[in-house]
């Protein structure tokens, strides 16, 4: 089975932030609603080296170094030790619910601190996700062209998940998308659940918005993300519209999405609030979303959204906005130049 392939994205070019100064000295800057978000959790991805039932021990990046409530010790080679409470209330996924033998050491792990941050509120083990173009089927394996970034992959669909996935993939053809939340294997990811609906039209089908529409102040719409546990893109966002223009980082040939998106650079900043939960939070684009300008799809996770994939989040960021990432999605609403937020707090929104 050919294993799954990324290819790293540049980091961001020193000038974004020159190139954000000018556009906020050109473009208005929109009223904000008068609401403030709460501030996102804390969340932190990293690997497993030890787990009892009342601790987990996560080896993570120094990034990790000031988690609330946590013990920390330096391993070396950019990485720290992390010890974490766990309690009753603590809840592990697995391919689904799972227990305490899911912490196994080497596994990797997202983990999300409780209310209070007193130790391990959700933690979710060796998730992942495929998206993209169906390029072909073969019993219970498809290959999936995930976007020039992240290469193609073949995922397996097991029986016990295979009549969920129909019931909101029921195209599994060459051409048509697909969306899976997996769990890794040895043999690379097998899928447990669809992340969102199939949409019911081929990509090359997608109908451009009217070169006329306004570009709204605020995008609403879904939010999903990207990547899995462990995943070597820094923490940010992918967005669906980066200039291809100079060195703002976009693909030349990034569909234009059923959205009127405004255009941004890599390194923006741009404001990501959870429209079901509450939180909000500052994100920098890390990574052209030419992917999510595929789906023109809705996320019903509290109410119907409006058609369009907003933005992808890596795990961290989706966690982070409460997010549940077994969930696949949240309602969204992005705002484009946002001003960052002080660390641990909310975006001003």
């Amino acid at each position: 089975m050919i294993k799954r392939r990324s290819l790293a994205m540049p980091p961001p070019h020193p000038r974004g932030a020159s190139r954000r100064r000018r556009r906020a000295a050109v473009l208005p800057v929109p009223a904000r609603d008068p609401e403030r978000a709460a501030p996102p959790l804390t969340v932190l991805t990293g690997t497993v080296l030890d787990a009892s039932p009342h601790l987990l021990i996560v080896a993570a990046s120094t990034l990790h170094r000031a988690v609330p409530g946590a013990g920390v010790s330096d391993l070396g080679s950019g990485e720290v030790e992390i010890r974490l409470a766990m309690s009753d209330g603590t809840t592990v996924w697995h391919g689904g619910r799972g227990g305490l033998a899911a912490l196994r050491p080497g596994r990797s792990v997202v983990v999300r601190l409780g209310e209070g941050e007193l130790g391990a509120g959700r933690i979710w083990v060796d998730i992942n996700r495929v998206a993209g173009t169906i390029v072909a089927c073969k019993g219970d394996t498809v290959e999936v062209d995930m976007g020039p970034h992240r290469g193609r992959t073949h995922v397996v669909i097991p029986p016990h998940a295979f009549e969920r996935v129909l019931v909101r993939h029921p195209r599994l053809e060459p051409g048509y998308l697909i969306d899976v939340i997996c769990v890794r294997s040895p043999d690379g990811p097998w899928a447990v659940r669809p992340g969102t609906s199939q949409p019911g039209y081929r990509p090359d089908d997608l109908a451009a918005p009217d070169v006329a529409a306004p570009v709204p102040d605020v995008l609403r719409g879904t939010a999903t993300w990207f990547g899995g546990a462990g995943g070597g893109t820094p923490d940010g966002a992918a967005y669906p519209a980066v200039d291809c223009e100079g060195d703002a980082g976009g693909c030349a040939d990034a569909p234009s999405g059923c959205v009127p998106f405004p255009y941004l650079s890599l390194g923006s900043e741009i404001g990501v609030r959870n429209e079901c939960g509450g939180r909000a939070a500052s994100v920098p684009v890390v990574e052209c979303g030419c992917l999510a300008a595929r789906y023109c799809d809705r996320c019903v996770e509290c109410d119907t959204s409006p058609r369009g994939r907003i933005v992808e989040l890596t795990p961290a960021a989706f966690a982070g906005l409460g997010g549940e990432l077994d969930a696949g999605c949240f309602n969204v609403a992005v705002r484009t130049g946002a001003p960052s937020a002080a660390p641990g707090g909310a975006a001003p929104w």
